[in-house]
């Protein structure tokens, strides 16, 4: 014989069990977004340097990261070595690259007083070189790396931490808060950070702003070895993956500050939050749109950006 209020009690149990699985599910979704923004913050920090310090717009930071993803793919699928190692190994390589490519911008749009609208057409082409020249080499197929935890994770009861987000996400803070070092701490950082706002004072220094602008360039495009590192570890790459950071990573950098690297840090945490949440709870569709509204929200009450000055 039915129980009275059997009704209302399995009912309270099945809202008991729906509120349990939506904590769970909401805790999780922080934690990947979280693990999200940490990689969002490696891509963007070179964005940082080149735009928010130097004033350059580099629209062809995410070809470099795609190249960095490359590189990793054929260390690692030819030798073995690990994606993130083989983007530790890369980083002179990169630096280099960097400062070959200022060296050629300099010359062609700064020194001549044309790095706005031709500078822009510069990188862009730029861009479109490097993805027309890996699709002729890679073509379109997808590629993915090869380590022991890619498909592993830890487990804490109901959080899951794979680790293909947590080492780049480790990795980003560390590779952050050497970069802030080096730029609060050295003379060459601090250099770097004073170059966009008063080169004559920077010259009664006895520093040469265009070498220090070179530098600071080089830097930005030696981050790009390990976020494409990162990036192939947390999902196959193509080469014209990067078209889809270009928006976000200079929505990141502005959202943060112009030129503040913590202030990246937090943005890039942010947003990745925004879209986690927005992704789990109303679809993958949503998330960029709620991104983006972020990002004109925190402009029409803080111009400036959350830590700009």
């Amino acid at each position: 014989m039915p129980v009275a209020g059997q009704p209302a009690v399995r009912r309270r149990i099945a809202h008991g069990l729906v509120m349990s699985l939506s904590i769970e599910l909401f805790i999780n979704a922080l934690i990947a977004g979280m693990l999200l923004g940490g990689f969002y913050a490696a891509v963007t920090v070179g964005i940082s340097i080149s735009f928010g310090i130097l004033d350059i717009v580099n629209i062809a930071h995410p070809a470099f990261v795609i190249l960095g993803s490359y590189i990793a793919y054929i260390v690692n699928s030819n030798l073995g070595v690990d994606p993130i190692v083989t983007g530790i190994l890369a980083l002179p390589a990169f630096y280099f690259l960097g400062a070959a490519v200022y060296q050629v911008y300099y010359t062609s749009f700064e020194k001549r007083g044309q790095d706005s609208l031709r500078g822009l057409a510069f990188f862009f082409g730029l861009l479109f070189i490097a993805e027309v020249g890996l699709i002729l080499v890679f073509g379109v197929d997808y590629r993915y790396v090869k380590a022991i935890y890619v498909d592993q994770s830890l487990n804490f009861g109901f959080i899951n931490l794979p680790l293909r987000m947590l080492i780049p996400f480790a990795m980003s803070l560390l590779g952050l808060a050497l970069l802030q070092l080096f730029l609060s701490r050295t003379f060459t950082g601090r250099a770097i950070m004073a170059v966009a706002q008063d080169q004559l004072a920077l010259q009664l220094m006895a520093a040469n702003p265009i070498r220090i602008k070179r530098i600071a360039f080089a830097l930005s495009i030696a981050t790009c070895a390990l976020a494409g590192a990162f990036l192939i570890v947390i999902q196959p790459v193509e080469p014209s993956v990067g078209r889809e950071y270009i928006g976000r990573v200079f929505a990141i950098c502005v959202l943060g500050g112009l030129g503040s690297l913590p202030g990246t840090l937090i943005a890039a945490l942010l947003l990745g939050v925004v879209e986690s949440l927005t992704a789990t709870f109303y679809g993958p569709s949503w998330a960029p749109a709620v991104g983006f509204g972020l990002l004109l929200l925190t402009l029409a009450f803080r111009p400036a950006g959350l830590l700009g000055r």
